[in-house]
């Protein structure tokens, strides 16, 4: 050594300079290896949602219309609304009970079951011939002991089936950490715009298929029943989603992988030298609740499933109506084009910027940033009425060479939609970091999970309403949904800020990994 060479110590250990290097370049692990079959068929089976639930957008309208409930056409957005809110109805009943099942009997079982019983439903809702049977059919699972009157006439709405959606986030929590994380929470959120785009897609392709396709598909059952091919469709899709995750998908649960318990505790004790957390069983709904982190998301997750799913309805309502009625007077397929061009912003938004932005920036800012954006999303539709008014000839069409504009604004304002929208994938790793135990992680989410359906259970029927009660009394001339609408995100906006006084970094998350070597 130089006599004029300095030696700098690290202060963390001043005794052993030359040691010290070298522990702090190994101290941080590196990242565990994604189980990438397990999570190619978490992702499958997540993919089965999106295309059963958007698949109908399309042509929900002229459904309704064909039933011939109603000779006002502003109201067939009241029963349209209707059809739509079952379905989280259905889910409100039963997702809670299926996040507490599946700490017993197994993620996979549940998962599995939850996804034949929507393709078994999405049949059913093909070959309706009446309200009644479309709702029984939006919210079947097997049918549970709750009745409505509905025209004389009683139905069920289940649910038995539709309420895995928490258990499909904790088995992705189980099989992740916070070391690969970001690469795989954005593979997983991809898989709703993937079916964002392919629902609507489907819905408008196939749509009186006899009809469209009389060489191929101009078979008597497809005439009987114009909207079933699409349904069919979409059935074959969700069937094929529960033999790929029979045949890949492993149980997570801890307790079902006593196989596995050696190699987990090896790779736990691998980590550091800190003592292990112990393990708690699940904990009570009280208990849970009074995690302050837990609680603000599930406040939270509420204003967000509300405003989000409130513009996903109004705005296939806003396309649908006529242009002097304030809407763009879309046809099916220029309705299966928009909410394809959002799956598409979408999903370039998860595959290219949200893994970059989930290591870069923190869960819970993004978090805030997203709910923010809500209020300038409605705030655009009435520009695009405008724009489309603007342009509006006698016939009643807008004219070609105002059409460019109105789609580039279309575009903004479902680009702008879809960044609102990332606060659902912030949100699956805020409930992991938030859950306090690995006991309570479904718990967790199926609390969260089930604010979120509350939510959808009534925001469509309640926008849908005021966009026809808006729409019939000329309310701030026609625009008045839009003003609520605005106010509403503004104050989820506000409420969501309450996430950032409780979040925290854990120091570890061992109880995370409990999938990791799977």
């Amino acid at each position: 050594m130089a006599p004029g060479d300095e030696v700098v110590h690290d202060e963390a250990d001043p005794f052993l300079p030359e040691c010290n290097a070298e522990w702090q370049a190994t101290s941080k692990p590196p990242p565990t290896p994604l189980p990438a079959g397990q999570l190619a068929a978490l992702c499958t089976v997540r993919l089965v949602d999106p295309i059963v639930f958007t698949q109908l957008f399309p042509y929900v309208n002229d459904f309704i219309n064909d039933l011939h409930l109603t000779d006002d056409p502003s109201r067939i957005g009241f029963y349209s609304g209707l059809v739509e809110s079952s379905f989280a109805i259905s889910q409100l009943c039963s997702i809670y009970l299926w996040a507490k099942l599946s700490d017993v009997v197994g993620r996979k079982p549940v998962i599995l079951t939850g996804t034949l019983g929507t393709a078994i439903a999405t049949l059913g809702f093909g070959l309706s011939n009446s309200l009644a049977g479309i709702l029984f059919a939006r919210g079947l699972g097997i049918p549970l002991s709750f009745h409505h009157q509905w025209e004389g006439s009683h139905y069920r709405i289940g649910g038995l089936f539709s309420g895995n959606i928490a258990v499909i986030h904790s088995m992705l929590g189980e099989i992740t950490d916070s070391s690969n994380q970001a690469r795989a929470i954005p593979f997983y959120t991809l898989m709703w715009p993937i079916g964002s785009v392919v629902g609507p897609l489907i819905g408008g392709t196939f749509s009186h298929a006899a009809s469209k396709y009389p060489d191929l598909l101009g078979y008597a059952i497809f005439k009987k029943h114009p909207y079933f091919f699409p349904c069919l469709v979409s059935a074959v899709i969700a069937f094929s989603g529960v033999l790929l995750g029979f045949v890949f998908l492993k149980e997570t649960v801890p307790s079902k992988r006593k196989r596995n318990n050696v190699k987990c505790a090896s790779s736990k004790s691998s980590l550091d030298n800190e003592p292990p957390i112990p393990e708690r069983g699940p904990m009570s709904l009280k208990e849970v609740l009074a995690c302050p982190g837990i609680s603000a998301l599930v406040s939270s997750g509420f204003s967000l499933s509300f405003v989000y799913t409130s513009f996903d309805v109004v705005f296939v309502l806003f396309c649908y109506s006529a242009v002097h009625s304030g809407g763009l007077a879309f046809s099916d397929s220029k309705i299966g084009l928009s909410l394809a061009i959002a799956g598409c912003i979408s999903s370039t938004l998860q595959l290219f910027f949200m893994p970059y932005l989930l290591r870069t920036f923190d869960c819970a800012k993004m978090y805030v940033f997203s709910m923010s954006v809500w209020p300038f999303v409605y705030a655009c539709l009435p520009f695009l009425n405008l724009i489309a008014r603007w342009g509006s000839t006698e016939d009643g069409n807008v004219d070609a060479r105002v059409v460019a504009i109105l789609w580039i604004g279309i575009a903004i304002t479902l680009g702008l939609s879809k960044i609102g929208s990332l606060a659902y994938s912030t949100s699956i790793i805020l409930v992991k970091e938030h859950s306090p135990t690995p006991g309570a992680l479904s718990q967790s989410n199926g609390i969260v999970q089930f604010a979120m359906c509350l939510a959808r259970s009534f925001a469509p029927f309640l926008v849908s309403s005021l966009f026809a009660l808006s729409i019939d009394n000329k309310l701030l001339w026609g625009y008045l949904w839009a003003v609520v609408m605005v106010s509403v995100s503004s104050v989820s906006g506000i409420d969501a800020r309450r996430v950032l006084s409780h979040r925290k970094r854990q120091p570890r998350e061992e109880w995370q990994m409990t999938g990791r070597r799977l």
